[in-house]
């Protein structure tokens, strides 16, 4: 293909044509339910059940892998994909820092190790020793280290553990300075914080009661609740603080406050930003919770406080978000606004060094401020480019903070802020084996259907023949009021050295604008955000960047509902389609795990208004036989238990029964991996090998 780069291996071998593939046989129940005077069918519901239960479905499994892994198998490019990702994956990683006690923990890869290691230095600048290594923790190296907190003196930490991709975390301890663990251990923590007493003497975690065995991977999480683990004693003793039996939907999240004194209680119904805060005086002897901000109208994330004066980032009375404090010495406490709305929207703040440093997303970059507490604007911290900046943790009296940057074709980088004189010097950075000044890096504007203003990343290796356009990956996520900003990701790296073009559109639904953006693209206004893709393809396609037959999409999770969606509604518009763990039974998302929450920017099924519009575009009901389809290839995992893989299951069942044209629809699905947190870095390399291998072949990439 022209413009292929000549290091790109062609293979002799030929893929299986479409046409010849035999997919496996799989059996269609006569499961019809009739909602709203509406009969749905679901023959593929038995495919819900849990793999390691269901023989039937295990056996499916294996059946459906063997077919997809033979066409894998002969894909060129594959293998030279593999060889890329390896080789750009082999460089030193290091994560920004916490600094607790003197002591500076932080993570670290050295390039291909399947999980990062935990070290700690005891100065800014003294040498790094091991605390945590999970690399032995499991054969297949899917055991990870997932959340870790240092005491506020820096002599214990407490960490907790990922198995094969699960949610669930066990929570342990241990002794920095000799490196052993404690005898601690919290099982069954999810969806939790983890925080400290400030004397050391125990922590703060979320739980959920002990699922029973065969629901562990499937069943709802309801009953969450706040406890107080004392080192040393059992968890059998610890100490329920907070909890609603009567309102068993809600969630709760405690934090100890700046000073030590209060544990704020932040309960959520959903994925909205929508919080009710209580406190709880950690002083008094009974620990009665205030109820601070009643209802759950507005964003209340805590920032700190300085005595009775709380810091808190709403979005009460200003959409783009402001910084606002509280003085809960007074009855009735009324917000007063330190930070106004700008025309930026606000991403996060920090209470450092007696400064509060805000993150701004202008229109999806970040721009670092430095305010003073009273508002005023100290200075803006200077960022090497077009990027994504975020850390910048620390406490009132820290006269430094850390923060990392990173951007498309620029790994992430490490550097120390200095508060006082507003200096900034890199802490770490890596060595790679590639100019990031190779790649070009542009952010265009497109019209949406109804005209709105979409913002688009497109990157691109220079000096490549672009004549006739190029194979494009379209990357798209809108949902959840998640921005997608620029980061730095090896595999796309591949495909760009490969020759593609990489482009990461911002649609509605996301928020990178703000509520609005976000409520412009849920609900009832869900359609919005498959308008922004179709669009952002129809843009590419009008820009000469990509041309016909070279356009593929990929999106996970509720991006992978994307993909799904816009396929079924312009098929003829892609030529291949990456849909990952995504949520494609729109009806029925609300019946495992985590999916309940998502009724805030979905709906609830049982709802009528909101049943037809979600059956209106759910990726599983309006599978269009007859039409000619992409070559799709979904991705899923047996222990995802985010997105149960039974949606996956069910969507591929009914591509490979309707009539849509003779391009393959496949899956592969990963083993000991969940929905996409502490994945071995071996695991990641063979399936975006085998996704881009796969997107590349139906592209002309690597033909």
């Amino acid at each position: 293909m022209e413009g292929t780069p000549t290091d790109m291996p062609q293979a002799d071998a030929t893929p299986v044509k479409a046409a010849a593939l035999t997919y496996p046989a799989t059996r269609r129940g006569d499961v019809v339910e009739t909602q709203f005077g509406v009969a749905v069918a679901d023959p593929y519901r038995w495919l819900e059940n849990d793999v390691r239960e269901d023989s039937e479905v295990a056996q499916w499994v294996a059946a459906q892998n063997a077919v997809t892994d033979a066409y894998l198998a002969k894909l060129p490019g594959r293998d030279a994909f593999k060889a890329r990702m390896t080789q750009l994956y082999d460089y030193e990683r290091i994560g920004t820092p916490t600094k607790k006690g003197g002591r500076y923990f932080y993570s670290r890869n050295d390039g291909l190790q399947n999980q990062s290691v935990l070290y700690v230095r005891d100065s800014l600048d003294g040498p790094g020793r091991v605390l945590i290594d999970p690399n032995g923790w499991s054969a297949d190296g899917a055991t990870a280290l997932a959340e870790w907190s240092p005491s506020e003196d820096g002599t214990k930490l407490l960490y907790s553990v990922q198995d094969g991709g699960t949610d669930w975390r066990s929570v342990k301890v241990l002794d920095v300075a000799t490196g052993k663990p404690m005898s601690d251990e919290v099982k069954w923590v999810k969806f939790s914080a983890l925080d400290w007493a400030k004397d050391g003497s125990g922590f703060y975690y979320s739980r959920f009661p002990e699922p029973k065995a065969e629901g562990t991977f499937q069943s709802l999480n309801t009953n969450q609740a706040i406890y107080f683990h004392r080192l040393g004693t059992p968890q059998s003793a610890d100490v329920k603080l907070y909890a609603t039996p009567s309102k068993p939907d809600l969630n709760h999240v405690g934090q100890v406050s700046d000073d030590g004194r209060w544990l704020t209680v932040t309960s959520s119904s959903g994925t909205d930003d929508r919080y009710e805060l209580n406190l709880i005086d950690l002083a008094s002897k009974d620990r009665t919770p205030r109820l601070l901000i009643p209802g759950f109208d507005n964003n209340w994330s805590y920032v700190g406080n300085r005595g009775s004066t709380f810091y808190f980032q709403t979005n009460k009375d200003a959409p783009l978000l402001r910084v606002v404090s509280l003085d809960i010495s007074q009855a009735k406490p009324q917000p007063k606004t330190i930070i106004a709305e700008d025309k930026a929207t606000l991403d996060g703040v920090s209470l450092v060094g007696g400064k509060l440093i805000a993150d701004y997303l202008v229109d999806a970059k970040t721009e670092v401020r430095v305010y003073n507490l009273d508002g005023s604007l100290e200075r803006k911290i200077a960022l090497p480019g077009i990027g994504s900046a975020g850390g910048f943790a620390g406490t009132f009296d820290d006269d430094e903070t850390f923060f990392s940057f990173t951007s498309f074709a620029r790994p992430t980088t490490v550097y120390r802020y200095d508060v006082k004189t507003g200096g900034v010097a890199v802490w770490a950075q890596p060595k790679v084996a590639f100019d990031p000044d190779d790649y070009s890096v542009e952010q265009r504007f497109y019209a949406s259907k109804d005209g709105t203003r979409i913002p688009m990343f497109v990157i691109a290796k220079k000096g490549i023949d672009r004549t006739g356009g190029s194979p494009t990956l379209l990357y798209g996520y809108g949902g959840f009021n998640i921005s997608l900003t620029p980061s730095y990701s090896v595999t796309r790296m591949a495909w760009l050295d490969a020759g593609g073009v990489v482009a990461v559109a911002n649609l509605r639904g996301g928020g990178e604008y703000g509520k609005a953006w976000h409520d412009a693209g849920r609900l009832a206004n869900k359609q919005n955000v498959f308008d922004d893709f179709i669009a952002a393809g129809e843009y590419l396609k009008a820009e000469g960047i990509t041309g016909k037959d070279q356009l593929a999409i990929e999106g996970r999770s509720n991006g992978g509902l994307l993909v799904g969606a816009v396929v079924n509604q312009r098929p003829d518009l892609f030529a291949a389609a990456l849909p990952g763990v995504g949520v494609m039974d729109m009806l029925r998302f609300d019946k495992f795990t985590a999916g309940r929450y998502w009724v805030d920017d979905y709906g609830y099924p049982s709802k009528e208004a909101d049943f037809r519009n979600l059956y209106a575009y759910s990726p599983y009901h309006n599978i269009k036989s007859g039409r000619d389809y992409p070559a799709i290839m979904v991705t899923t995992a047996d222990t995802d238990d985010r997105v149960v893989p039974g949606h996956s299951f069910k969507y591929i069942a009914a591509l490979q029964h309707a009539d849509t044209g003779p391009e393959p629809k496949l899956i592969r699905i990963e083993t000991r991996a969940g929905h996409g947190s502490g994945k071995p870095t071996t695991k990641i390399i063979d399936e975006f090998a085998d996704m881009y291998a796969f997107i590349g072949y139906h592209t002309g990439l690597t033909r």
